[in-house]
């Protein structure tokens, strides 16, 4: 699977090839575009995180129920791939320790990655954020999206950041949710920081420049008032 990432930061989509024969998994309502030579069919997947059980655990995640898998038998397939808020792409190559990802962030990947539901804990629910994460395993390639321009953060020892703007992380890395330092629980919540994610380890994080759910109670509280 070959993919090449156009119009970054804000607007990114994903150009994606496949081989004759190859296939490819993505998030359903993907898909912009692609050549005739494409078939694309609607699948729950089999094996780890696959059929209804995996179904649900991506509903309960935020994720769509079924995922939209994509093949060429004969001939080279071309693919166009974008996530539903603006932002950015990233192409992650899988590595033996595996990947963690914010369950918004996950937009597709090679046939030979598996998907599998984590908990984040309760904690994330004063956070605002999801308490579930999508736990990658597996080879090939995964396509991540970001609200906003996404960039990576070699961590070496310790790393904080807000929960917000975690796109995905390496599960070399440890981490627990706790408040901001130098606050106490009264002031975190008050004050409307909320909640960070400490790292601890060495490994890659992957953060995005706005905050989705800060952004959608903005929008909101700015929005007239139903009329009954």
């Amino acid at each position: 699977m070959d993919i090449e990432i156009l119009q970054q930061p804000d607007s990114a989509i994903a150009r994606v090839t496949l081989s004759p024969g190859e296939e490819a998994i993505a998030e359903a309502g993907a898909m912009i575009a692609m050549n005739g030579f494409v078939q694309a069919t609607t699948t729950l997947r089999q094996g780890k995180a696959g059929g209804l059980a995996g179904g649900f655990k991506r509903m309960l995640a935020g994720e769509s129920f079924f995922l939209s898998k994509f093949q060429s038998p004969h001939h080279e397939a071309e693919i166009f791939l974008a996530p539903k808020f603006l932002g950015d792409l990233i192409a992650y190559e899988m590595t033996r320790a595996g990947l963690v990802v914010q369950a918004s962030s996950y937009l597709a990947s090679s046939a030979n990655v598996d998907i599998d539901l984590g908990f984040q804990g309760f904690k994330s629910l004063f956070s605002g954020e999801s308490i579930f994460w999508l736990d990658l395993s597996g080879q090939g390639q995964v396509l991540l999206s970001s609200f906003g321009a996404i960039y990576e953060i070699p961590v070496d020892g310790e790393y904080i950041v807000d929960t917000g703007h975690i796109v995905a992380f390496e599960k070399s890395l440890i981490f627990e949710i706790t408040k901001p330092p130098g606050s106490n629980w009264v002031s975190a919540w008050l004050g409307g920081e909320g909640l960070v994610c400490r790292f601890k380890g060495r490994g890659r994080l992957f953060c995005q420049t706005h905050n989705a759910s800060a952004f959608g109670r903005l929008i909101g509280s700015q929005m007239p008032a139903k009329s009954k």
